[in-house]
């Protein structure tokens, strides 16, 4: 499986969310945004549509995998956001989804973010929460998972720094603060999510002597069993509003 197949394959299971928490805020139609992170751009391109009077600015250290033609109203910018700089006050909506728990520092990053709002802008942060491997309730899966945690959090992903998010941004200064979920199911058939999260890094994981070559073939197998049902993660979006000045 390629990135851009991964990639897409976890923006359409989540985009429908990611959408509906923005749909929320009210956002006025030219609404400028920034997006961190903008992995395949399907969100990027999306706010480039649902503000059509605003503008958008996209940010990934690759942004090969965003289609040739994009709205007009789309600016992609190849940087690393740990050194991105944009002037304050920039942006009613920012926003950034499975990002943060990559870098060591999404403090700063956040609070930078922060520095970049508008008057009344919102900062919109979507991650994942990873629930205990040993309590699946399928032994492949809690092998599989197990591996997989130490695989990411050898790579300094934190899987679990999401719970923090919504008193993490209150501590910003950030107001109207709200968080929501959506859980991301394994199994299932057509479902299922992890199928496209898990084959990238299977081999890996066998290699490492962590998963067998049985594991593999037994979790791919039980795909197909629509009672083959498991909640490894969920994603846990929360926003909140910059003060308006006086």
């Amino acid at each position: 499986m390629s990135e851009a197949e991964r990639l897409t394959a976890i923006q359409q299971s989540v985009d429908t969310f990611s959408r509906s928490v923005v749909d929320g805020l009210n956002l006025p139609a030219d609404a400028r945004c920034l997006e961190l992170g903008a992995g395949a751009g399907s969100i990027s391109s999306w706010l480039a549509e649902r503000f059509p009077d605003g503008q958008v600015v996209a940010v990934d250290k690759d942004i090969a995998l965003f289609k040739a033609r994009h709205p007009a109203n789309l600016r992609l910018v190849q940087a690393d956001v740990n050194e991105l700089r944009m002037e304050p006050g920039s942006f009613e909506l920012i926003h950034a989804r499975f990002l943060l728990c990559h870098l060591p520092s999404r403090d700063e990053l956040l609070a930078a973010a922060v520095r970049w709002l508008a008057p009344g802008g919102w900062l919109v942060v979507a991650d994942p929460y990873q629930l205990p491997a040993a309590t699946s309730p399928f032994p492949v899966i809690r092998r599989i998972m197990a591996a997989y945690e130490d695989r990411y959090a050898a790579l300094g992903t934190d899987l679990t720094w999401s719970r923090r998010l919504p008193s993490t941004l209150a501590s910003l200064g950030l107001t109207e603060l709200g968080h929501a979920g959506f859980l991301g199911c394994l199994g299932g058939g057509e479902r299922d999510r992890w199928r496209a999260l898990l084959d990238p890094v299977m081999p890996e994981l066998i290699a490492r002597g962590s998963v067998t070559q049985q594991d593999a073939d037994h979790f791919h197998d039980a795909l197909d069993d629509p009672s083959f049902l498991d909640i490894p993660q969920f994603t846990l979006a929360a926003w909140g509003r910059a003060a308006n000045r006086t």
